[in-house]
């Protein structure tokens, strides 16, 4: 398969501090692991040890809660590819915008697949929370969006 690398150098501002750069680096070493190499033994063992509150209402809370469903995804799209297109940081928050693609020959091309916004909140070297924002972008995928959402599954709010 070819994976993505989210080239961390490529997206960072100047205007990072040193702890803005070890957020971004360590949300991009978990979105690197969990999206595109579907390393999730990998995720259990460096993220598993903290609390780890979801957001998107989709999700089971926790880190089990976005394992499962990534891991469920793949199961269906074995060429999902999460590509970031820009990082902004804030202090503890982490922000990506991504363009994701279930289909090899969907990549690169923005009239296909998901824009993607996601935040994290970081703190002190852990991933404490998870909010995410996900647009469908052409008709197959927006017609996926429909029929497998709609129930929470957690109670945390999407604010």
């Amino acid at each position: 398969m070819d994976i993505a690398s989210i080239n961390l150098g490529k997206l960072e501002k100047a205007t990072w501090s040193e702890v803005e750069y070890r957020n971004a680096e360590l949300v991009v070493d978990f979105v690197q692991n969990i999206m595109n190499d579907h390393n999730f033994d990998y995720i259990r063992e460096k993220f598993g040890k903290h609390k780890y509150k979801q957001h998107n209402q989709a999700m089971t809370d926790g880190l089990e809660g976005v394992l499962k469903t990534v891991s469920e995804f793949t199961k269906s799209f074995p060429d999902y590819m999460y590509d970031v297109k820009h990082i902004y940081v804030d202090g503890p928050n982490v922000i990506l915008h991504s363009h994701a693609t279930a289909n090899k020959s969907h990549r690169g091309n923005p009239q296909k697949g998901l824009n993607i916004i996601d935040i994290w909140r970081v703190e002190d070297g852990e991933i404490m929370e998870h909010w995410d924002a996900v647009q469908p972008i052409h008709t197959f995928m927006r017609f996926y969006a429909l029929i497998s959402g709609g129930k929470f599954k957690n109670e945390n709010t999407y604010f």
